[in-house]
Order: C-alpha cells, then sequence, then structure tokens
C-alpha cells in the first residue's frame, strides 16, 4: 500500500515539474515525502537498496506524471487555466501545517542548544514563534519570499518554439540545463520548469518529449534514437543535479534546519503568486465567470484537503 501511494505522490511531483511556476520540490513537501527523497538519495552510494526501494516507487510515478502530462497540460492551461492553477495552489497551500508542524519540531530540537523559546512559550503562540525563529529565520523567510514573487517576472516570453538538433554544442548544453534544472526542481518554491524556460530551453525539450513518445507510439526505431540522443545528456544532468543538491539541503538541514525551514515556508507561501503569473492568469481574472470562480476554489479546497492528508499520513503527524 505504501508503495502505491509513493506512486500516486509521485504522479502528483512529476505533473508538477512540467508546470512553469510550480514547483516539484514544493510538491514534494506539501505530500510530506520531501525529507524522506532528500534522505534516500543522499544515501543512494552508502544504502543503495535501502535507497532504491525508496526511490523506485517515486520514480514510476513521476515517470507516469511526466509522460501523461506532457500532453494535457497545454490543453488544460490554455481552455480550462483559472480551474488548473487553483488545483495547484491547493495542492501546494494544503501542505503549510505539515510544514509548520516539522518546523515547530526543528525549533523544539534547537532551544535546549540555543536557549530560544519555544512557539508555545507565549499565551498567543505567535510572538514566541516569531522569537524562536529568531531575526535570521524571519530574514530567511522574507529573502526567498522575494524571490519567488520577482524571479517569475523575468521575461522568458521571448523563447521561440524550437527543435533541437545533434550538435555537440547542443548536447553539451542540454546537460548543464538538466544539472540547472533539476537542481532548481529539488529546491521546494523553485519551479525547474520555469529556469528552463527562462533558459529558452522548456518548449525544445517538451517538443523533444513528445517527439519521443510519438516515435515510441509508432514504433519509428530512427524517430526514438534522433529524439533519445538529445534527451540522454539532459536525464544525465538531471539526474548528477538532484544528487548534488540533495547533499546540500541535507547539510543545510543538519546545520542550520530553522533557518532552512523559513527560507522554504518563504518560498511556498509565494508559489500562488508565481502560478498566476506564469500562466497569465492575473490578465484572465475579470473575465471568469461565476461558474469557473465557483469550480476553481472548490478545487482549491478539495486538493488542499487531499494534500494535507496525504502529507499528515506520510509525516505521521
Amino acid at each position: 500500500m505504501t508503495a502505491f501511494m509513493d506512486i500516486i505522490k509521485g504522479i502528483f511531483i512529476g505533473i508538477a515539474n512540467i508546470i512553469p511556476g510550480v514547483s516539484g520540490g514544493t510538491m514534494a513537501v506539501s505530500l510530506g515525502i520531501y525529507d524522506k527523497i532528500i534522505g534516500a538519495v543522499s544515501s543512494l552510494f552508502r544504502d543503495w537498496k535501502s535507497s532504491v526501494k525508496t526511490l523506485l516507487p517515486l520514480l514510476i510515478g513521476c515517470a507516469l506524471g511526466i509522460v501523461g502530462f506532457t500532453y494535457a497540460i497545454e490543453f488544460l492551461l490554455s481552455r480550462h487555466t483559472f480551474v488548473t492553477c487553483m488545483a495547484f495552489v491547493g495542492l501546494i497551500l494544503g501542505g503549510l501545517p505539515t510544514l509548520f508542524l516539522s518546523l515547530k519540531e526543528e525549533i523544539r530540537k534547537a532551544s535546549p542548544q540555543t536557549g530560544a523559546r519555544t512557539p508555545d512559550s507565549h499565551p498567543t503562540g505567535v510572538p514566541g514563534f516569531f522569537a524562536s525563529v529568531g531575526i535570521s529565520g524571519i530574514l530567511a523567510f522574507t529573502i526567498l519570499f522575494c524571490v519567488a514573487v520577482f524571479l517569475p517576472m523575468i521575461n522568458a516570453d521571448d523563447e521561440v518554439l524550437r527543435t533541437f538538433t545533434a550538435t555537440p554544442q547542443t548536447l553539451a548544453a542540454l546537460f548543464f540545463v538538466g544539472v540547472i534544472a533539476s537542481a532548481t526542481m529539488v529546491i521546494p518554491g523553485v519551479s525547474g520548469s520555469l529556469v528552463m524556460m527562462i533558459l529558452g530551453y522548456y518548449y525544445g525539450i517538451i517538443n523533444t518529449i513528445k517527439t519521443f513518445l510519438e516515435a515510441l507510439r509508432h514504433f519509428d526505431i530512427g524517430g526514438m534514437f534522433s529524439a533519445g540522443i538529445l534527451l540522454l545528456p539532459f536525464g544525465i544532468g538531471v539526474l548528477l543535479g538532484i544528487f548534488l543538491i540533495a547533499k546540500l539541503i541535507t547539510f543545510l538541514f543538519e546545520k542550520y534546519g530553522v533557518i532552512t525551514y523559513c527560507a522554504i515556508l518563504g518560498l511556498i507561501v509565494a508559489s500562488p503568486f508565481a502560478i498566476f503569473y506564469n500562466t497569465g492568469l492575473f490578465r484572465q481574472l475579470g473575465s471568469l465567470t461565476a461558474g469557473q470562480g465557483i469550480l476553481g476554489l472548490g478545487l482549491a479546497v478539495g486538493c488542499g484537503i487531499f494534500t494535507y492528508i496525504l502529507g499528515k499520513e506520510d509525516s505521521g503527524k
């Protein structure tokens, strides 16, 4: 049953990773499996059997989500932008209670060493919470919140819909784009798809994936080879980037747990703005019908509850 649920969660992470403005890392946090993924990746060479057992169902689900949603994303975002975005906002924000509990637990672990007050040390809880995270935690939240808000404003609309040619320069570029994109995919609140869009490779990679899948469907060996030779360096870069950034994230959680959680919290709280901005939804809000508004809000609430239940079950809280 656990493996089946991990495949379902992997599907959501895979879908999130191909939507510009939506972070796969954020989705993993919201689903309560971020720490499990980072730990498994970090210990891959030290305890590879346990790591593979943990990662395999998630990777299967992620692959299913990417393959299935590559075809659906253009249709959903162009025809049903508001309800699609609201569903993802719900999925992301539904994980905030679980993340907040993890932050409080990290504060409790740190307080005997630092002398900081716990969030419950004040009758209202709020002033005690701010005192516990400290200036550094508040600063980390604010800085990463601003980064997540301003990153989507970088103009990425001029990217030309293009296809790649398998030259040495292109293959090398795809490798480094894979490293950069996967690193940002792992960091909660940062969209790897958005970064690829800014770098000018998003639509080209999506087209290459579609080309490979179409060739696979028609059993076109030549087409699979042509697309595969382009996807291979990108895939290697993705795997390398995930491993490297996982080591960094593990270090940050071990040494600066409270500050790291505050920074992640800032990124996640800003994610809805990134989603709305990147999909052009702000320009469409004035033309929404009452039915679309009700459906979107209903989906947001339903997806939020769904994510909360999944995250609570996995974290055991």
